[in-house]
């Protein structure tokens, strides 16, 4: 609900825009040193809603120049970013970025260009672009990061922080026009429980997210947790969100593992800053989940390293994103994905390129694009990651992604959701006598 106001207001800001002609020269800075901006995420186009809502790329319409940039071959951006000179710069979150920039480099060392990456997380790459903006201090020519929630989509592309580039040639190969929703995909992973191979060898052990809040015969818990802190880790969170968003799903599916009515136990009316909705099944998971005994641990790694040590001699999961199965080949961990958890696994999130508004190099920036959906994939190929063409299949995969069990994110929901679940897990963290 809290979220709602920000997005009227970002929508009233898109449409004055649209209003006054469109938006700023995709390669031209406005008299500021600014440029349009835009950002994406991946959920289902609803073009047709009563707030109004555009998906991406009929938003992108509404600024011809930066539509401009996507007929443009490699040939034609090659010589405009020769021309522009200086290096081409990348905030990034992956590992992996520094890797992307070496091939770039090689490729086109005889040109002239070379990218620089900077590996951020989430948090620090959005501060950076949203505070260079702000100030007009642009220092970055490309961002690469996710969008969970929505916020860089809904509240970063009608402030002109970022910019949209969808390039036609290569968009004819995503393999979900949906994945275009929000932005322009590189890849997809989301994150995924992890438990022990040598306690259960033979089956997973865990098919229900409610079996993660089960007591035992004693009344006392069942499984250890480690995680995250999911209040302030944005994916998890927007995970959360999307229960509160599916309840019905939620509800269904304790429906349909215990054979019986869900029985609702918080209590909506202990909020007054926000409105908590009552017999809500997703609000009803969060609330059992927050009230165990949790381990929360800030690197993925050692998330499914306890997982594998396990915790208080009881059976450990651990919710880690997907790429972390990398410790069962790298460090011999005895970890493995829960794949089949209902109603769902969790969230198909993808990872958004966007050119930064603004920046020294717009042609420079479309053509690491270019490259990181192309050669540049091959610095991304590890199990956990999945390519969003269907020109090229990540042979370090188990399944596709449609085989993971995980739902198209529909971030305008969660992100009208989100500010109202994270206040409501605080509360009820800070009743958890457990921890």
């Amino acid at each position: 609900m809290k979220k709602a106001l920000a997005l009227l207001l970002a929508l009233a800001m898109v449409f004055s825009l649209a209003a006054c002609g469109g938006g700023n020269d995709g390669g031209a800075a406005d008299a500021g040193g600014n440029q349009p901006a835009d950002t994406g995420s991946d959920a289902p186009a609803d073009t047709g809603s009563d707030s109004g809502f555009k998906d991406a790329r009929s938003l992108q319409a509404e600024f011809p120049d930066q539509v401009a940039w996507n007929d443009m071959s490699e040939e034609e951006l090659l010589e405009l970013a020769k021309a522009e000179g200086g290096d081409i710069t990348i905030y990034g979150i992956s590992s992996r970025i520094e890797k992307i920039c070496d091939l770039f480099n090689e490729k086109y060392a005889d040109d002239g260009l070379k990218a620089v990456a900077f590996d951020l997380d989430q948090t620090e790459a959005i501060d950076k672009v949203r505070t260079e903006a702000e100030t007009k201090n642009v220092n970055a020519d490309v961002l690469q990061c996710k969008d969970v929630a929505g916020d860089i989509f809904i509240e970063f592309v009608p402030l002109e922080y970022v910019e949209l580039y969808f390039p036609t040639d290569i968009c004819e190969h995503i393999v979900d026009e949906n994945l275009m929703t929000y932005g322009m995909p590189f890849y997809s992973t989301l994150s995924y429980w992890y438990y022990n191979t040598d306690l259960f060898p033979d089956a997973e052990p865990i098919t229900n997210w409610w079996q993660f809040v089960e007591k035992d015969e004693n009344g006392n818990q069942k499984y250890s947790i480690v995680a995250k802190e999911i209040g302030t880790e944005q994916a998890y969170l927007s995970l959360f969100a999307s229960f509160i968003v599916n309840a019905d799903a939620m509800e269904k599916a304790y429906e349909d593992l215990y054979g019986e009515p869900l029985e609702y136990t918080y209590d909506a009316s202990e909020f007054t800053d926000i409105v908590v909705p009552e017999n809500n099944a997703g609000y009803e998971f969060m609330y059992r989940f927050s009230q165990q005994e949790m381990t929360f641990i800030s690197d993925g790694d050692e998330i499914v390293s306890a997982v594998h040590n396990g915790i208080e001699g009881r059976p450990t999961f651990g919710l880690a994103s997907a790429g972390k199965i990398s410790g069962r080949d790298d460090d011999g961990l005895s970890i493995a994905w829960l794949t089949d958890l209902q109603p769902y696994n969790g969230i198909q999130n993808c990872n958004y390129l966007y050119p930064i508004a603004g920046c020294d190099s717009p042609a420079g920036a479309r053509l690491f694009i270019r490259f990181m959906m192309g050669d540049g994939f091959e610095a991304m190929c590890k199990e956990g990651n999945w390519s969003v063409v269907d020109n090229f299949e990540n042979p370090k995969n188990p399944f596709p992604i449609s085989e993971a069990n995980a739902i198209a994110p529909d971030l305008e929901a969660i992100y009208n959701v989100f500010l109202d679940t994270q206040d409501a897990w605080i509360f009820w963290l800070n009743q958890n006598t457990n921890m």
